[in-house]
């Protein structure tokens, strides 16, 4: 697959790329988040499936995939983040069925449009970051065959776990951050920070809703907390665990669905008659 490459940048997630994997994928937190989202791709997407990845940091979630022979296409913004994506599927002997490539989730109307996908995902807020949701909502349509599934992993407007916290705390501004119309800048390290939104599922709906109808809509992390609980979530394991189980069912209740750290919506792509 050839594909016209854009000026490269320095992507604000390549400051935490070497520590990514140590703070948030092995810790326990990530893991049990990371965990409820596959049993969702694990349904989904079948072997030979071809599947496009908005956003695949180190490149967790496409080696998941690829070990129950799914082909991921996966993009990521950050070199950094790209490069250890890249070491991670040649650790693996995954090259036949995972290419790791640096695009921005903005420029993904570089890829061919005669080359389909059957399915796309994008995890853990990597959408949270992107300028134009609408542009993207267009492109992704335009790569998906009929019929096929898109899941979408976001940070929504309303976390208790966060609000409750920092009110805590006395810090009223970081409690309500999300519920800002224009988002909130967030720092990932020095020197580096990104303009994060915090769309609702209407809002995320109703511009994806021109080729594409909400099928489920699921809350992740609605009692698992979200990854800076993560000293909490090591002295409490057997809470946490806990906290997996009733995330399993609480996170499918309409209304208290939308509360949790993260909300995972699954999208059809409607064919030329459903329009």
């Amino acid at each position: 697959m050839s594909v016209a490459q854009p000026q490269v940048f320095k992507a604000p997630f390549d400051a935490i790329a070497a520590t990514y994997d140590e703070t948030f994928t092995r810790s326990c937190v990530g893991s049990a988040q990371r965990a409820a989202v596959w049993r969702e791709l694990a349904k989904a997407f079948k072997p030979g499936d071809r599947v496009l990845e908005i956003g695949c940091g180190t490149g967790v979630d496409a080696c998941y995939l690829a070990e129950r022979d799914v082909k991921v296409v996966a993009f990521d913004p950050s070199i950094q983040m790209v490069d250890l994506a890249s070491r991670r599927v040649r650790q693996k002997g995954l090259q036949a069925l995972v290419q790791a490539r640096v695009l921005r989730a903005e420029e993904i109307c570089h890829l061919p449009a005669n080359e389909l996908f059957d399915g796309a995902f994008s995890n853990f807020g990597a959408l949270n970051c992107v300028e134009d949701l609408n542009s993207l909502a267009r492109d992704l349509a335009r790569l998906l065959r009929p019929k096929s599934t898109a899941f979408l992993c976001w940070m929504g407007p309303l976390c208790l776990w966060e609000v409750g916290r920092y009110l805590a705390q006395g810090n009223a501004g970081k409690a309500f951050r999300r519920f800002h119309r224009d988002g909130a800048v967030a720092k990932i390290a020095d020197g580096a920070s990104v303009h994060v939104r915090y769309p609702s599922v209407k809002a995320l709906a109703q511009i994806f809703a021109h080729d594409f109808r909400v099928t489920s809509v699921r809350g992740i992390g609605v009692t698992v907390p979200p990854s800076y609980m993560e000293p909490w979530a090591r002295r409490h394991p057997r809470v946490l665990s806990l906290c997996e189980w009733i995330d399993s069912w609480l996170g499918r209740c309409p209304g208290i669905r939308l509360l949790g750290d993260h909300v995972l919506v699954r999208l059809q792509r409607l064919s030329h008659e459903e329009r």
